[in-house]
Formats: structure tokens, C-alpha cells, sequence
């Protein structure tokens, strides 16, 4: 039934495939998100290393307006992520099943409304720019550290920089030639398959992502972002239904 596969995906109770398949889920949405963002104002927001560098870059050149905007958007990132683990430690401390969505729910809420107001707040660029960038970067921070959590540090969906590492990684254990007339089977190099599968698939997630979200904004503006949001509210809408469910249960019992 879909309401136990969205339970199960998206639920506190949690299992190695629903963690993995949310982070497809999740990696697609930060892709079209990060690169629809750069169409609109013209930087990337998914990654801190080039904001850090930026920062440095700007301080070493004198540059202190731009040198504040990047201390903003890191700032905002470090918010977004702490907001998370707010929500995800309340949740968890209340035995909610929503606990690790709540997260997603606040995105969501975010990415609607930036859909619906961004064509508007785009008429006062000086304005809009230095929003939208902190906006998205809160974004990322709060769904990079809700998987960060779920996932016990195993998936991250934001950046693919230490995804594309680790792929790396098991693809120079894949073409190691072991001599195995002078190793035995102990001190074999030996690629985890496994791990090639889900590096690989979230890559691709977050590019087919980044691709549909550039595509979606170029033809239909600020409101491609609606659909993202839509997504969201469905990966939370079970364990968010349970707790209210539960929680009227409880209501009802004592009155």
C-alpha cells in the first residue's frame, strides 16, 4: 500500500534501503533546487567550499560588501542545519513518526513560497538577490543535516563532493589488479559493489535533478520550485498524518 511505503520511507523507524531511497529522492530535489537557484540569482548555494573560498577570496581583495554576504549565506547554511537537528531531537524526543520530516515540512513550506512570491520579489533586485541566496542556503542546510542524521552520517544529498570521492574510491578498488599468485584472498582489494550502486545513482539523482530544475525555471520561472514542494509534503504527508491521528486518539481518551 503506498500510505506503508511512504511510512516506511520517511518513518522512525528506519531501514538501509528506505535511507538510501530517500536520499535519491532528496539528492534530486537539492539538484534541481541548486541549479534552478543559480538561474535566478546567478550563484550556487549547495555547497559551503565555495562560499568559504568566496569569503577568503573577498577578504583578501578588500571587498567587504561581498565578504558579508558570504559570512550571510554561510551563517544562514549553519542555521538551517541546527534548525534540523532542533526539529529532529524534538520530534525524536516525543516518539513522533514524523520526526525525521519535520525538516521537509518546513522545505517545503519554503520552496512553495518562494515559488509563489519570487516573480514578484525579483522587481527589487538589490533586495531579492541577497534573500533568495540566504533563503536557499538555509534550505540546504536544514535537508542536508536532516539526512545527515537519519542516515546515522551515510548519505549526504546537497553536495556530491564527498559522494563523487567515495565513487572514486571503490572505482580505483574495481580496476586494482590483484596478482593473486603473490596475495592471498585476506589482503584482496576488493570493491563494495554496493557502495558503487548508491554513489552512483545519487550523482545521477542530483544531476537529472539539476538538470530538470534548470529546464523547469528557463521555460517557467520562480513557480518550477511549486512541484519540488509537492514532492516534499508527499515524502511527509504518512508520518505527519500519523501524529495527528495518534495525537486526537489521545484527545478524545481523555475528554
Amino acid at each position: 500500500m503506498p500510505a506503508q511505503y511512504f511510512r516506511s520511507l520517511t518513518g522512525k523507524h528506519r531501514s538501509t534501503t528506505a535511507n538510501r531511497q530517500l536520499g535519491l529522492s532528496l539528492a534530486f530535489v537539492a539538484g534541481a533546487t541548486n541549479a534552478g537557484g543559480f538561474l535566478a540569482v546567478k550563484q550556487y548555494t549547495s555547497h559551503m567550499s565555495g562560499i568559504v573560498s568566496a569569503i577568503a577570496d573577498q577578504t583578501a581583495l578588500g571587498d567587504i560588501r561581498l565578504v558579508l554576504a558570504g559570512i550571510g549565506s554561510l551563517a544562514s547554511f549553519v542555521v538551517g542545519a541546527g534548525g534540523s537537528a532542533v526539529l529532529v531531537n524534538w520530534g525524536r524526543r516525543r516518539g513522533l513518526q514524523s520526526q525525521y520530516v519535520l525538516p521537509l515540512a518546513v522545505e517545503a513550506a519554503l520552496l512553495l513560497l518562494f515559488g509563489l512570491l519570487g516573480s514578484h520579489l525579483a522587481l527589487r533586485e538589490a533586495f531579492f538577490v541577497p534573500v533568495t541566496v540566504i533563503l536557499l542556503c538555509f534550505i540546504m542546510g536544514l535537508q542536508n543535516a536532516m539526512i545527515t542524521k537519519l542516515s546515522g552520517a551515510e548519505i549526504r544529498t546537497t553536495h556530491m563532493t564527498g559522494i563523487v570521492t567515495d565513487l572514486g574510491i571503490e572505482l580505483g578498488k574495481l580496476f586494482y589488479w590483484n596478482r593473486s599468485a603473490l596475495i592471498d584472498d585476506a589482503h584482496a582489494v576488493i570493491a563494495n559493489r554496493a557502495k558503487l550502486k548508491i554513489h552512483g545513482t545519487m550523482l545521477a539523482s542530483f544531476f537529472v535533478g539539476g538538470l530538470i530544475g534548470a529546464i523547469g525555471f528557463k521555460h517557467v520561472g520562480y513557480v518550477s520550485t511549486v512541484p519540488l514542494a509537492g514532492a516534499l509534503v508527499t515524502l511527509a504527508i504518512v508520518p505527519v498524518a500519523d501524529d495527528v491521528l495518534a495525537y486526537l486518539y489521545r484527545f478524545e481518551r481523555r475528554h
